[in-house]
């Protein structure tokens, strides 16, 4: 159950977390039709229309709708890791190389079924790295991860 929670609160963090759209942030009929109009309704309406109909898909793929796939996506929103003490619980997890906040870490990472048990060795033997103080910051530790990723071979290939 614990772990259903925890990975719930992931996916529903990063689905209301604020990020240049996709496609860019004029990408669709969607974005057409409600052009130059703001608010909340607005923008669920342009992304029911967008969504419903996948032409900001379409266009993505075609370089069609006002849509390019050139810019860099960003995320403007809260580290997964600095809510409902996660950040605690990965840590627990990571210095013993496994347990249900590391799962769910290395879900939310993209991590592949097949690497998740190296990606835990890896962390577990770099906790250190990961967690160089008692008062690290989310963000740090996030930082930290992707660093030591980096110098993985079979890791580097999910945050290059």
């Amino acid at each position: 159950m614990k772990k259903i929670l925890l990975a719930s609160a992931l996916l529903g963090s990063s689905m209301a977390a604020s990020a240049v759209a996709p496609g860019g942030p004029g990408c669709g009929w969607g974005n057409l039709v409600f052009e130059g109009k703001s608010g909340l309704p607005v923008h669920l309406l342009a992304t029911i229309v967008n969504g419903t109909s996948g032409n900001a898909t379409f266009g993505m793929t075609s370089g069609t709708n006002g849509c390019s796939t050139n810019g860099a996506l960003t995320y403007g929103g809260e580290s997964l890791l600095s809510q409902n003490g996660v950040l605690e619980e990965v840590a627990q997890d990571m210095a013993t190389g496994q347990g249900e906040a590391l799962t769910a870490l290395s879900v939310s990472m993209g991590i592949d079924v097949a690497d998740r048990d190296h990606f835990n060795a890896v962390m577990h033997d770099n906790f250190t790295a990961v967690f160089p103080a008692e008062d690290v910051n989310a963000r740090d530790v996030m930082t930290n991860i992707v660093d030591v990723m980096r110098t993985d071979a079979r890791l580097s290939g999910y945050v290059s």
